[in-house]
């Protein structure tokens, strides 16, 4: 199964980036490989927020959609995810935000997965580590964007 972390540190205050990792139907717009979003149910209870969506993902002929359950602990500032169906065997990512000084939020990024077909999740064991990359490094841009915009 491909596992891989990301670590980084983002000039945005931790509720920011929360928001933005949250806010899932604007994937598309700028998480590479995105290609549509749909959330199904986003509901509180108590101190997690939760929330059912389908991501279509891939990269040139390959696209595919799953399901995903995706949970914030807002006591802990961990966003849970798996999956419930698509192409996946299984996936779980976690994301955690720590608050640091000047406005620097720290994000952690894990993910572990498996796809059903065989030959495409021996692909991805080889690439998954720069798609990550990239993908994070996206979330970052999009975060710097939002916040620059926002002090101006």
């Amino acid at each position: 199964m491909p596992k891989a972390s990301v670590k980084r540190l983002i000039e945005c205050k931790k509720d920011d980036l929360i928001k933005l990792v949250l806010d899932i139907e604007k994937y598309p717009e700028f998480v590479p490989f995105c290609f549509n979003a749909k959330v199904y149910e986003n509901k509180n209870e108590g101190n997690l927020t939760k929330i059912i969506a389908d991501l279509t993902i891939g990269k040139g002929p390959f696209k595919d959609t799953y399901k995903s359950d995706v949970v914030f602990d807002r006591n802990k500032d961990i966003i849970f995810v798996k999956n419930i169906d698509g192409p996946l065997n299984h996936l779980s990512n976690n994301w955690t935000f720590s608050e640091k000084k000047n406005g620097i939020t720290e994000i952690t990024f894990d993910i572990d997965f498996e796809i059903k077909n065989k030959f495409l999740n021996s692909l991805m064991v080889v690439s998954f580590q720069f798609g990550l990359e990239k993908i994070a490094d996206a979330f970052q841009k999009r975060a710097e964007d939002l916040f620059s915009s926002s002090k101006n």
